[in-house]
């Protein structure tokens, strides 16, 4: 049996449009497990308006990023508004220069930060005087560094800058940096609401760092550098500290359920982080194609075709659904072995 290509869906997750057009037999109820973004988001309030016919103030973008500094942890002149941590990097990329370094197999934008730098298997192979990126959690690994770990890393990077993409972390505090900031001039810290807060649309993150080099990024990016519903949005989920913390909570028992669901089906597990869970088997694209066959959609790799990511389902109901999926699957060497 020929694997089906999958090719179309390993730039990136969220493509659950190409899906429905390639698998038009597998219905309108789509289960997209194919990003990490939490599938419970924080409830919008009905009572929220957005002024969209004026700019936003510059008081109302203080006030989102001074929220934004208490629920990181760090002065405001810490700490920039972007829209997004995706166009963020790229800028950064350009204000630094060099050949900076980034892990292989993390996310492609690392890599396209820095033009002429290069991949490297793993962290500790950085070379010392040269920017470096890494993700905690990465993704897709779901690895997670210890802050005593990152906090080795620096010290032996005092010249360097040292780039953590955060974007993820929100579930775990425990292990982000933006207490240490203080600590370390060449730290920059990447912050994204889209994932925690299952916001991705807002296209709303944070840069924190060197207040010069947070100066500097301000003059680049401009006077108004996210939108209004960005602006008030926001802050006023950043200040919801109470949704946060069982948020958390809740987040842990999900994926703790996803990892007992897939090592049920015989499935390996690989990572910790809270938002998705990765799993490493030879029969990547069957197993794609079956699920979207079952109108569930995951996230496979071009540079990794023996890992496949699975965001959270949002509810046991959903669990279930993709119990019931796996469990009608065929791998490919067991076909073999039943068609001989």
């Amino acid at each position: 049996m020929t694997a089906p290509n999958i090719t179309r869906w390993t730039w990136h997750g969220g493509a659950l449009a190409q899906a429905r057009l390639a698998y038009p037999d597998a219905g309108p109820n789509w289960m997209d497990l194919s990003t990490g973004i939490n599938p419970n988001p924080w409830p919008i309030p009905d009572n929220i308006t957005v002024n969209w016919h004026r700019l936003p103030e510059a008081d109302d973008l203080n006030a989102l990023e001074a929220a934004a500094a208490r629920y990181y942890g760090v002065p405001p002149a810490s700490i920039c508004a972007v829209p997004g941590s995706e166009i963020a990097m790229r800028l950064i990329g350009q204000m630094l220069g060099g050949a900076g370094q980034s892990e292989t197999g993390g996310y492609r934008t690392h890599q396209e930060m820095f033009p002429d730098g290069r991949t490297i298997a793993d962290y500790q192979a950085a070379i010392p005087h040269s920017p470096l990126i890494i993700a905690n959690p990465a993704n897709p690994s779901g690895r997670i560094l210890p802050p005593a770990a990152l906090q080795t890393l620096l010290v032996q990077r005092p010249t360097a800058w040292t780039l953590i993409d955060e974007a993820y972390a929100d579930a775990h505090p425990s292990i982000s940096m933006a207490p240490n900031l203080p600590d370390h001039p060449r730290l920059i810290i990447l912050k994204s609401i889209g994932k925690f807060f299952g916001l991705a649309g807002l296209r709303l993150g944070f840069v924190l760092g060197p207040p010069d080099f947070i100066a500097s990024l301000r003059q680049r990016i401009g006077a108004w550098p996210v939108s209004a519903a960005a602006v008030t949005l926001g802050r006023i989920a950043l200040l919801d500290t109470a949704w946060a913390a069982h948020n958390r909570a809740h987040l842990a028992q999900r994926a703790a359920a996803l990892t007992d669901l897939l090592t049920q089906h015989g499935l390996g597990v690989a990572g910790d982080c809270h938002l998705f869970r990765l799993i490493v088997t030879d029969d990547v694209a069957a197993l794609f194609d079956h699920l979207c066959r079952h109108a569930i959609f995951t996230r496979p790799f071009a540079d990794q075709p023996q890992h496949l990511r699975l965001g959270l389902p949002a509810s046991s109901a959903h669990d279930a659904r993709l119990s019931a999926a796996l469990a009608s699957f065929t791998p490919a060497r067991h076909a073999q072995s039943r068609d001989a």
